[in-house]
């Protein structure tokens, strides 16, 4: 039996959503004609214009085909053979891109265990004591996620922290942007806010995740790594022929707002699930509920009976900490349901 038709709604991952429909026509409106492949078409220019009005004169945006090969590309713009990143233990380059950072950019990762998933800048300064020996890898760059991988949201006095501490250190700081909408929503701030404004130099953003088909950028903010992206995008297998359909849709998401629509949209009903599960007796919120995750530990028998209900992950399967993701197009009837099935078979 398809796995969609044995459950009413997919609470595993914002990935399991449709395109937006402005999206979709967005790309319809691309659809015509013979265009010059390899981004040499207007689609392109206007998103690239785009990422400058949205993230300043200074920033160069790259469209690309996925998440973890933005990831690649942009760490790989700022990366030696003997260097390493420092990154928190739950980030998703060290545990969900299958060691991709090992394998295709041959350098070592040094995790860094957390509470809430985010990196502090002792967390840095603490892993500096083999700068210099030749006999240890070269920290060289920060990376941190915002949205975080447990769905917590860094402040922009934190992210700058974090740069002035890498900075400091002779390091860059890149920020895989995945859920990056999420996190602006949640602070109720721009985009450049969380990026430019706090002296990022290289970040990811998600489009996929936010209501587009296949769509992710690279954003280079140091001017100094610009002229290494088209080489490194077409060596890690990250250039698209046909790029006027992903320009297209990084353009509509960051053309009158919609990024922040959906994002927010998305947060919101986050917590109205969290909110609706808050009081019912056993289930406990794990993580401060930032953004369109909420993590919550249930009675094992409970999250069994939900999973033949609902499709969702589990977090943490020995603490029974599980992961709801919510979506764009996520509707509020959708969440009661869950709500009014756990309190049913919470009883």
């Amino acid at each position: 039996m398809p796995i969609e038709s044995r459950y009413p709604k997919s609470f595993a991952s914002d990935n399991h959503a449709g395109v937006h429909p402005d999206v979709l026509d967005a790309m319809t409106a691309a659809n015509h004609g013979d265009v010059p492949a390899y981004g040499d078409d207007r689609w392109t220019a206007t998103f690239e214009r785009r990422v400058k009005e949205v993230f300043g004169d200074a920033a160069e945006g790259f469209a690309v085909l996925n998440g973890a090969g933005a990831n690649m590309v942009g760490l790989a713009l700022m990366l030696g053979r003997y260097d390493a990143i420092i990154c928190p233990d739950t980030a998703h380059i060290a545990t969900h891109e299958a060691g991709a950072a090992e394998r295709l950019l041959g350098v070592k990762l040094i995790t860094v265990p957390t509470e809430d998933g985010k990196l502090r800048p002792g967390d840095i300064t603490s892993r500096l004591g083999g700068l210099g020996n030749y006999h240890e890898s070269q920290p060289s760059v920060v990376s941190v996620s915002q949205v975080t991988e447990l769905g917590t949201c860094y402040s922009p006095a934190e992210l700058a922290a974090l740069a002035q501490a890498a900075h400091d250190a002779g390091m860059r700081l890149h920020v895989d942007g995945a859920r990056l909408a999420n996190a602006a929503a949640h602070l109720s701030c721009d985009l450049r806010t969380i990026t430019t404004d706090v002296g990022v130099d290289v970040f990811s953003f998600g489009g996929t995740k936010n209501g587009a088909l296949a769509a992710e950028a690279v954003v280079v903010l140091d001017g100094s790594l610009v002229t290494g992206v088209p080489f490194l995008r077409r060596q890690s297998l990250q250039l698209a022929s046909k790029m006027r359909f992903i320009s297209a849709q990084l353009s509509a998401l960051l053309a009158d707002d919609l990024w922040r629509r959906n994002a927010a949209h998305a947060n919101d009903m986050a917590a109205r699930l969290a909110a609706g599960v808050a009081d019912v007796p056993g289930v406990r919120i794990a993580y401060p509920v930032e953004s369109n995750a909420v993590f919550v530990a249930l009675p094992p028998a409970v999250a069994a009976t939900l999973k033949e209900r609902y499709l969702f992950h589990y977090w943490d399967e020995d603490a029974c900490v599980v992961r709801w993701m919510t979506a764009f197009d996520t509707t509020p009837e959708q969440v009661d349901h869950l709500v009014d099935d756990l309190r049913e078979v919470s009883t």
